[in-house]
């Protein structure tokens, strides 16, 4: 979902766009790279804001659920955040830096369209995910 229409998603299930809501949104805007809910609470106190752990999970998992973030979960189970683009895409991910891109996949699309239909499923929704090492790791492990 478009930063723009942030605001309003949260208007429309009901909850307020808090100060603190706000300032997490602006927060996740103002980078690219994937980040936990323990790092996004430690630079909200670091930079003055006045905002609770708990406020911090429970509003990443609410933009998680509205699509306005992407999630990725690491090897040990922690889930990283990062503002959402405004489109349906996938992620190509480096396991040695972090670095993410967001990729299209339209034969993922048609397969899963297909195999949705082909078991008579309707209103499916996936995520895909690719790990590997980036040009840059990949230089620099040899």
């Amino acid at each position: 979902m478009p930063t723009e229409t942030a605001p309003r998603a949260f208007g429309e299930k009901g909850r307020r766009d808090t100060r603190q809501r706000r300032a997490l949104r602006d927060h996740l805007a103002a980078t690219d790279a994937f980040t936990s809910a323990q790092q996004v609470y430690d630079d909200l106190r670091a930079s003055g804001d006045r905002v609770g752990l708990a406020t911090v999970y429970r509003t990443l998992q609410a933009m998680a659920d509205a699509g306005e973030v992407d999630t990725l979960r690491t090897d040990d189970g922690e889930t990283l955040f990062r503002k959402c683009g405004p489109r349906h895409h996938h992620h190509l991910v480096c396991r040695s830096c972090g670095v993410t891109i967001e990729i299209d996949g339209p034969s993922v699309e048609r397969w899963a369209s297909k195999a949705a239909d082909d078991h008579g499923f309707s209103d499916v929704t996936h995520v895909v995910e690719l790990f590997g090492l980036c040009p840059a790791c990949t230089k620099a492990a040899g």
